[in-house]
């Protein structure tokens, strides 16, 4: 092994050891060889080379959301540090464990107009659990740091030392205790590539104590209120897979006074839940008796858990005719969606219900309602299906019924997400979405970077315009030989022609659906991916056979659908339901 000879650099390294943080994704610089030495002469770390610091952020984000553990990032200084800041906002939001480490001049070479010099210090503080900005050492490169850095020389090495450790220390542990993303900014004097055979420091070996949980609820009284409201609603955001046990599932399923309204990135899965919540809510807003409708549909009680919530129907609905109690249940945070929160109870969703579900379930009339509800638009979409002509809405149905059984599954944002709300999505998958800021930015990066630690194979769905925008994702030496696209191309963000807007002009199609003719075919060939197209249902059905099958190299699916049908098809859906 070797070691650099700057203190604080080595100092990281060996504090990364001591807590575990393995898996190091580092982009090319020079600012950072400090870092890239200690990390890649160490066999302790897995390093990953990502040359695009947006694409390395969002590659790390997939890698800490599968392990549920920090993964670091490291670049060098200037402007590179801000490539990171899309990631790091999605990893805030979705409470993921990024670890950012970068590079940083020297404070008295900042604003003196030297190259690659920007303001680092606390340029990520709006969007991260906390901001470590690191010492210069001033027993490295003595000489330059007592001529231009003489304001420096106030403090000892041993002080400055002293403070590093306990900065790291606080990062890292609130990395990883909040899941929550951190900043690291370590400036570094030249010369930067000095090594030493041997650490110049020993760093204590310390498990890290994880806080007990203190709370100390009285269940009785949640009990009593579950058990007194006859319309209760169960609304489950973005979750990990296998977050609730399967009695708790049975039991929620069974109760008569309660609906369960999931998302396809819910993971959660019962016959009798509600996946499509959209489908019941677009026939009502279209209904002459709306207002009896959704009163009828109006809960007493609602419970939430999870992430941000997709459907902007269901978000529509509760802030007007909100519930007596809403509920969030989460060990961390919980937003006022609706604007009626009454209570966080800071528990694991699993021990909550375990505390108040009774042993026996009530039957009402109110779930069997929109049972009935639910099969009618079950039913009417299959009929749908077969009138309609080719577009985004049957390519969807032919390619969730196609993913094989176990698959890891990433959605892209935008279109792709609430397209795959509408359909049935097998209980045997695990699905994934960037919801924490909702872009479209690093969606492949993410599925790339979750997929390097994932058992089964991973399958990205994609639109165009959030291919297009993270290509370089697939600029990437890691990605697996069973890694999979579906890239649906509507040549433009399909979405906004749903929205209200002139569809017709040429500023429309320009600034605002950005038409482009574009494919994947020469990326697919220079990045090594087989590439096939498919154009109509006939080819589709044939590209998606044997697309699953093993083979030596990635692959992409391209599916061209007509621009201008697919919104009027869409559309077309909530009124047939109707």
């Amino acid at each position: 092994m070797m070691y650099s000879d700057i203190p604080s650099a080595q100092t990281l390294v060996l504090y990364f050891k001591s807590r575990g943080v393995k898996h190091i994704v580092i982009s090319p610089g020079s600012r950072n060889a400090p870092l890239t030495i200690g990390f890649t002469k160490n066999p302790f770390f897995k390093c990953y080379s990502i040359v695009d610091e947006r694409c390395a952020a969002f590659f790390a984000l997939g890698m800490a959301q599968q392990l549920q553990e920090p993964v670091a990032v490291v670049c060098t200084s200037g402007s590179a540090l801000l490539n990171y800041y899309p990631a790091v906002a999605e990893a805030f939001y979705s409470d993921i464990p990024l670890i950012v480490v970068s590079a940083d001049r020297p404070s008295y070479r900042i604003d003196i107009g030297d190259g690659q010099t920007i303001r680092q210090e606390n340029v990520l503080e709006r969007h991260i659990g906390y901001s470590a900005n690191l010492k210069q050492d001033v027993s490295h490169a003595t000489e330059t740091v007592a001529k231009w850095g003489k304001t420096l020389l106030t403090e000892t090495q041993e002080e400055i030392q002293e403070y590093n450790e306990r900065q790291l220390v606080n990062a890292l542990q609130i990395a990883r205790w909040k899941s929550t993303p951190v900043h690291i900014n370590i400036p570094f004097e030249e010369p930067l590539y000095g090594v030493l055979d041997a650490p110049m420091f020993q760093i204590t070996e310390k498990k890290l104590d994880v806080p007990g949980n203190s709370n100390q609820e009285d269940w009785s009284d949640y009990a009593s209120i579950w058990k007194t409201s006859g319309r209760k609603m169960i609304l489950v955001g973005v979750n990990q897979p296998n977050a609730l046990q399967n009695e708790i599932l049975q039991s929620l399923a069974q109760d008569g006074n309660t609906l369960v309204f999931t998302e396809t990135t819910s993971n959660l899965h019962h016959p009798e839940f509600f996946p499509s919540i959209d489908s019941i809510i677009a026939p009502i807003e279209k209904s002459e008796n709306r207002e009896e409708l959704f009163k009828a549909l109006q809960p007493e009680l609602l419970i939430t858990f999870g992430g941000l919530i997709v459907s902007k129907k269901i978000k529509a609905f509760l802030r007007k005719y909100q519930p007596k109690e809403h509920w969030h249940i989460d060990p961390k945070k919980a937003y006022d969606t609706f604007f009626c929160l009454s209570k966080h109870v800071k528990v694991n969703p699993s021990d909550f219900f375990k505390a108040i579900l009774p042993s026996e379930t009530q039957k009402s009339a109110y779930k069997t309602k929109w049972q009935a509800v639910k099969k009618q638009y079950e039913a009417r979409r299959e009929a749908y299906l077969d009138e309609i002509p080719f577009s985004d809405f049957t390519v969807f149905d032919k390619v969730m019924q196609h993913i094989p059984k176990g698959y890891q599954v990433h959605l892209a944002n935008s279109s792709t997400v609430r397209y795959a709300q509408l359909f049935p999505m097998d209980a045997s998958l695990k699905v994934f979405c960037n919801r924490g800021t909702s872009g479209i930015d690093g969606s492949t990066s993410t599925a790339v970077g979750a997929s390097i630690h994932a058992e089964e194979p991973t399958l990205l769905i994609t639109g165009d315009l959030s291919f297009f925008y993270d290509s370089n994702g697939l600029w990437n030496a890691n990605i697996r030989p069973d890694f999979r696209i579906i890239l649906i191309n509507n040549s433009g963000g399909g979405i906004f022609r749903i929205l209200p807007g002139k569809e017709d002009t040429d500023e429309f199609s320009t600034f605002f659906e950005t038409q482009h003719s574009y494919t994947a075919e020469h990326l697919a060939q220079m990045y090594g991916f087989e590439y096939c197209i498919a154009e109509n249902k006939e080819e589709l059905i044939q590209g998606l056979d044997g697309f699953y099958t093993t083979s030596l190299r990635p692959k992409i699916l391209e599916i061209r659908t007509p621009r201008l049908v697919n919104n009027k098809i869409l559309l077309g859906y909530f009124d047939f339901i109707s």
